[in-house]
């Protein structure tokens, strides 16, 4: 399996450390996927963490074209359907997630265990803080964005995120649960970027075999 990056900011150089430190075979990385020879793309696995609108443009050409796509870049959740639809229309394995990250997809399994009890029981109010550096495109984040789906879909709410955008931070995501007579929180901080990477080249490996379009998080408990 050739694994390929699109996208060569800080994730793809992180990605390119951990998939040469572990002796990976490696094809290459590039700004401009849709300048990919289709030839190389239908041997490799592409790593994806480019831009929304990048994205955008890009991913019929990553679907067309490459074995299989690992997709780390968010902010197309609102043209999620039209993007599934057309990988399983070429039969692409694609893997995506909003953080790849093996402790935020525990904090999922967590959130979803205590928002389900809390919404059995009533009398809570969720709400929810995330912190990310100046550089980041899209607010609220997208690990955010699946918290809050998560405990909307459990409580019968609509919890409002606020985002926070300053210095250098990797990723803080809080959850809070509101009571008349307590509060329950639960964060996940991230130390770098090491974790997101590592999490989806561990995908990436992931698609050998794999049929459709998937969710990590999905995958992640399966094995």
């Amino acid at each position: 399996m050739k694994l390929y990056i699109s996208g060569y900011g800080k994730m793809g150089k992180m990605i390119e450390k951990i998939i040469l430190s572990r002796g990976l075979e490696y094809a290459g990385w590039t700004e401009a996927v849709t300048e990919t020879d289709p030839a190389l793309a239908k041997e490799c696995v592409c790593i994806d963490f480019t831009t929304p609108d990048a994205f955008r443009t890009n991913y019929k050409f990553l679907a067309e074209n490459f074995k299989a796509v690992v997709v780390g870049t968010t902010g197309w959740a609102d043209i999620r359907d039209e993007v599934v639809a057309y990988f399983e229309k070429c039969g692409t394995p694609m893997i995506w997630a909003t953080n790849f990250s093996v402790g935020v997809n525990v904090y999922f399994a967590v959130t979803d265990y205590v928002s389900k009890l809390l919404g059995q029981f009533g009398g809570y109010s969720p709400y929810m803080v995330e912190m990310h550096h100046r550089h980041k495109l899209d607010a609220p984040s997208g690990t955010a964005k699946s918290l809050a789906d998560i405990v909307d879909a459990n409580m019968g709410t609509h919890t409002e995120i606020q985002s926070v955008r300053c210095g250098e931070i990797s990723g803080i995501h809080t959850v809070g649960y509101e009571g008349l007579n307590d509060r329950i929180t639960m964060t996940h901080e991230a130390f770098s970027r090491e974790g997101f990477a590592a999490g989806a080249v561990e995908a990436a490996l992931r698609t050998e075999g794999l049929v459709g379009v998937h969710e990590f998080k999905e995958l992640f408990f399966e094995s």
